[in-house]
């Protein structure tokens, strides 16, 4: 199973840090957040990895190119334009092929195990779901077993974990577009499972929850 990272944003509300790395190469615990994700895939046997970038795209180019010994096969997609997760997604299809592919986004980090995630069958697609945050307390999906819907009163927020199969983004067109609006129509033909991840989450976007990250993983 391959796997693809969503490192194309800028990191806009992290100010000053990003001015001169991206967001991706932002360290906690002594470690850059895209490393986090690389070495996890790495450990679960996932080999090969798609990225897509944009602000500051050779950076991370070049620091990986340090980490050969992770035992990856990283390709890179470039995006002139930030396209959105959905059409960040439905850019790499080329290259992440015809089967099920894990998605994270770079900016989170968890103590999920990205190995449950292998052999899982799937239709549509397959989210992880945490308690909502403070920025989306009303939440994203509700879950009902393992089945995601859209609508209930009992919503949690979807982490970026996950796992898509690209009949997902059929007929959908290139360019910039959101993955929220494919995801809620998959759910409302029972098509997307899920499941609730209880324990560590966060959600990497300004400096104050980077620095909360950085102290958890200090003291670990």
């Amino acid at each position: 199973m391959k796997a693809m990272i969503l490192a194309a944003g800028r990191g806009e509300r992290m100010r000053h840090l990003t001015q001169l790395r991206p967001k991706p190469l932002l360290e906690a615990g002594n470690k850059p957040l895209m490393l986090h994700h690389l070495e996890k895939l790495s450990q679960a046997g996932i080999c090969d990895v798609v990225i897509n970038t944009n602000y500051r795209s050779e950076d991370i180019r070049n620091y990986l190119k340090n980490h050969k010994s992770l035992g990856l096969n990283i390709q890179f997609t470039f995006e002139k334009e930030i396209l959105g997760i959905g059409g960040g997604i439905n850019n790499a299809l080329p290259l992440l092929g015809a089967d099920p592919f894990i998605i994270i986004s770079c900016d989170i980090w968890s103590d999920y195990d990205y190995a449950s995630l292998l052999n899982r069958e799937v239709d549509k697609a397959h989210l992880i779901l945490v308690n909502n945050p403070p920025f989306n307390p009303r939440g994203d999906f509700s879950l009902h077993g393992q089945k995601i819907s859209a609508y209930g009163l009992a919503k949690l927020n979807f982490s970026g974990m996950g796992i898509y199969h690209p009949d997902l983004f059929e007929g959908t067109p290139k360019g910039n577009f959101p993955i929220y609006p494919l995801l809620k129509k998959a759910a409302d033909a029972g098509q997307i499972t899920g499941e609730y991840h209880s324990s560590d989450w966060y959600n990497v976007g300004t400096p104050e929850i980077l620095q909360q990250l950085d102290l958890r993983l200090s003291t670990r």
